[in-house]
């Protein structure tokens, strides 16, 4: 019953070239790839054995000469602009497609001793279609440590065309960001710079696309890798901290239907959740899990679906996440104070995997306040501690400053109702919850209900975001 409305390819797009041009603050992660947009030419990139390279509408083209059998007979490769550090983790990124599907390799490798001593040597199976690849990986140790990034592109059995773009190879931060990452692409954010010379636009942007607001992922990206990739880089180059939902569960909002939808079944949803954590890879995050998933399972038997099921997908997201992005801080949520009471909450939390998990999230798209989620939260973890022990959480806060709506259709009152207001901005507490969050998207429509009218959930309109501001209708 939350969000989200299909998102183009076009936002991960845009997000690629954020994450290349933003400036890097000097306590953020250097760019080691030196030209990765290729913008005018591929220099440093050089061509080795059977391969030319041009540069071809800001991509890297490269041409296979003559059909080899081995992998590095045809490639390409590129000095990084700094020395790795052994045992520090990495990601490597870049767009790539060919004229003919095959699998090459990619390799970081240190100059010296380049065919004894890479850091990363991994398989890439390159598609007819452009595609992201994210690959984390930690580097080796070695006396010399100046590094380069290869492509290696022979073995097709043939002669195939390759092209490149957004070639990226930053560090994973030694210390976990401490500020949260303002993405300049959030649906108000967005809404807000292209009316930024009204009073509307500008309203909107001091009071909401200024702030930082987590970004949903779900089945609605078609190259999913491409949007967590570069979201996520985005906020590596600012030394932020980047905020995901993962909300694409099979069956999902089963109970509300306004956001219905998700991954087919067990089997697609542990291939995207799997995706999705490794896109994020060893990099630093929040990241909220399946908004209502836990609390809603219930509802699947409407659907002739087994609640159980549910339970086993989350626990299996849980392990993947824990596997694949290792320092991704992840929330599964609890519904909120007036859904599940806390001692029912607590065992069904468990069987979802919280004990994989740093700790739970309440309150995810509704107007409950603070403190009636607080106490919730800390009644959770009072059925908790003597089973998995007592977990962090996080509230969000980003639409409960006038609390919850009342009147005589409660059933509906989580649905754009009137008269709310915004909460307090997202902080990291050191006391009580972990973190107050913005997990929900101020002014975009919860569905076509409330003062929404026939907006549907997850669009974003700014007479919602105003009613937000004013806490007027």
């Amino acid at each position: 019953m939350r969000l989200f409305a299909a998102r183009t390819a076009a936002l991960a797009a845009v997000l690629t070239a954020a994450t290349l041009a933003v400036p890097h603050p000097a306590s953020a992660a250097a760019q080691l790839i030196a030209n990765g947009t290729f913008t005018g030419s591929t220099t440093p990139w050089a061509a080795i054995g059977q391969t030319t390279v041009t540069a071809e509408s800001d991509r890297m083209r490269v041409d296979i000469k003559q059909v080899v059998a081995n992998p590095w007979d045809a490639m390409v490769a590129a000095p990084t602009t700094a020395a790795l550090n052994p045992g520090k983790s990495y990601t490597l990124s870049f767009d790539a497609y060919s004229t003919a599907a095959y699998t090459a390799k990619a390799t970081v490798q240190y100059t010296a001793t380049p065919s004894t001593n890479q850091s990363l040597a991994t398989d890439v199976r390159l598609t007819t279609a452009s595609k992201r690849y994210s690959i984390p990986f930690v580097a080796a140790s070695a006396a010399a440590t100046a590094a380069e990034v290869t492509f290696q592109l022979g073995g097709s059995g043939g002669k195939p065309v390759i092209r490149f773009d957004n070639v990226s190879l930053m560090e994973t931060q030694a210390t976990r960001p401490e500020s949260l990452y303002v993405s300049p692409l959030s649906h108000p954010a967005q809404w807000a710079a292209a009316n930024s010379t009204t009073t509307t636009g500008k309203a909107v942007m001091a009071a909401i696309g200024s702030k930082p607001i987590f970004e949903w992922f779900g089945g609605w990206f078609s190259d999913l890798t491409l949007a967590v990739d570069s979201y996520v880089g985005a906020a590596q180059a600012q030394d932020r901290l980047p905020m995901l939902v993962a909300y694409n569960i099979p069956n999902r909002d089963a109970c509300a239907t306004q956001s219905n939808g998700g991954a087919a079944d067990a089997a697609a949803y542990h291939a995207w959740i799997t995706e999705f954590a490794k896109a994020i890879g060893s990099r630093h995050s929040v990241v909220v899990l399946e908004p209502d998933a836990v609390a809603a399972a219930s509802c699947v038997t409407q659907i002739g679906k087994d609640p159980e099921a549910q339970y086993q997908m989350l626990l299996d997201a849980t392990q993947v996440l824990r596997a694949e992005a290792p320092n991704a801080w992840v929330y599964l949520d609890a519904g909120n104070a007036t859904w599940i009471a806390a001692d029912k909450m607590a065992p069904l939390l468990v069987k979802s995997g919280v004990a994989n998990a740093r700790g739970f999230s309440v309150n995810v798209s509704n107007y409950i306040t603070t403190g009636a989620s607080e106490t919730y939260a800390v009644a959770v973890n009072s059925h908790l501690s003597g089973t998995v022990g007592a977990k962090k959480y996080v509230i969000d806060t980003s639409r409960n400053g006038n609390g919850p709506y009342t009147d005589d259709t409660p059933e509906d009152n989580w649905c754009n109702p009137p008269k709310r207001k915004l909460g307090t901005p997202p902080v990291r507490q050191t006391a009580g919850a972990e973190y107050l969050l913005w997990v929900k998207v101020p002014g975009d429509s919860d569905g076509q209900c409330g003062i929404g009218g026939s907006i549907p959930a997850g669009s974003f309109s700014s007479a919602l975001a105003m009613a937000l501001i004013n806490g007027t209708p």
